[in-house]
């Protein structure tokens, strides 16, 4: 949903470090398991299918799209997992999730305070040394909440141009929080510590940081603990321990704007240890923690009342949808209620994840690519509007 102005550099040198595709047989993506509770008989079948066909038409390598309702969970798949090997894509396979991740680390986070470890008003400082926090502006008194929700005001790392610069010249490099954060550092803060909002990264390499304080144990294994386990995630993983785990679809990239595809699967590994990134899922396992959020059963009622208490920006974006921001989450306001929602991106890879409260139904998509013409036909506000229409208000033929 927020995308950074590093993404949208990084494609333009992608070309010259690609190579030649590898070939993998059909075997190397079949999936460690299936999605056990995938209700082929959902009265939206035909039209997510033909939904998921319609992105494949107009040029995206490969599609999942997972719909959880009354009905139950179906999840449906289109396109390709590898252009070069000719494999098609199935709905279990695993994909880069990108930001969605920032809703888990939200959760953990507020599970954390139910076990009486932290509080979301303390200030950063409380928990973190000032050889961490030290130079990067707000942080020493920002508060937990204030990362959760964006109202910190610090410096996004992302959109300094040395990183940039120093990414590009080494897409594959694997990046580590302590080095993120020093682009951050040094620079002013947007605005004062609680006074609006806007989208940070590196609220998010903290608040990371601050899971392992509290726990002793690395944050990835806080969420496996409190929330890839519990909820039976089968096809969630945290990239640390597998950057570019076998069986991962490919990413690619629509370089030139003109659909013609490049391979980027290996080009993301500044979110590989940090808490801003990094996930790795499918669109079913999306929805169903969603699903579980939402109605209630991974918080307590406290913690959700923090979950979806809003703030809303000063300026709202004049081509976009109403939005506000929660803890790891944002509230848009569409034709159908409002709807909670995050979406990330990685190189080569999209996703988003929403819940419509007043439907109860969670809507989740995700694809092997992005960039140039590629992000008007998966993630434009049209598009949204389309996915939601064709959920919520079901056509007996696809909405155009």
């Amino acid at each position: 949903m927020m995308k950074s102005v590093f993404q949208i550099i990084a494609v333009v040198l992608i070309g010259s470090c690609t190579e030649k595709d590898p070939i993998f047989n059909a075997s190397f993506y079949e999936c460690k398991s299936e999605i056990i509770s995938n209700n082929l008989q959902h009265p939206l079948a035909n039209t997510i299918n033909d939904l998921a066909k319609d992105f494949i038409d107009k040029g995206v390598p490969g599609i999942m799209i997972s719909v959880r309702d009354k009905e139950g969970q179906y999840t449906t798949s289109n396109g390709k997992s590898d252009l070069a090997s000719d494999v098609d894509l199935q709905p279990c396979n695993i994909t880069r999730v990108g930001s969605t991740v920032k809703t888990f680390t939200a959760v953990t986070i507020l599970k954390l305070q139910e076990d009486g470890l932290l509080k979301l008003d303390d200030p950063v400082s409380k928990y973190l040394p000032k050889s961490i926090f030290g130079g990067i502006a707000n942080a020493e008194k920002s508060t937990i909440r204030q990362l959760l929700n964006h109202s910190s005001g610090i410096y996004n790392y992302i959109q300094d141009a040395n990183f940039q610069t120093a990414s590009l010249n080494d897409l594959i490099r694997e990046w580590y929080p302590e080095e993120l954060l020093g682009y951050s550092r040094g620079r002013d803060a947007y605005f004062s510590s609680g006074t609006d909002v806007r989208y940070s990264n590196t609220n998010y390499i903290l608040l990371g940081m601050i899971i392992e304080e509290v726990t002793g144990k690395p944050f990835y294994k806080v969420f496996e603990e409190k929330l890839f386990h519990p909820l039976q995630l089968t096809f969630t993983s945290f990239a640390a321990e597998d950057p570019v785990p076998d069986g991962i679809i490919r990413g690619y990239v629509d370089l030139y704007s003109n659909l013609n595809l490049i391979n980027a699967t290996y080009y993301s590994g500044w979110d590989y240890y940090s808490a801003d990134g990094g996930l790795i899922s499918n669109t079913a396992d999306l929805s169903w923690f969603m699903e579980k959020l939402f109605k209630g059963e991974l918080l307590t009622s406290a913690s959700m009342s923090e979950m979806t208490t809003w703030v809303a920006p000063k300026d709202q974006s004049a081509d976009g949808f109403e939005t506000f921001f929660g803890p790891g989450i944002f509230q848009i306001m569409t034709d159908f209620g409002p709807a909670y929602l995050h979406s990330g991106d990685a190189i080569g890879y999209f996703a988003s994840m929403v819940y419509f409260p007043d439907q109860e139904v969670s809507i989740s998509w995700a694809s092997n690519a992005n960039y140039g013409k590629i992000d008007d036909i998966i993630q434009s506000r049209e598009t949204m509007e389309r996915i939601f229409k064709s959920v919520l208000q079901p056509n007996p033929s696809i909405i155009k």
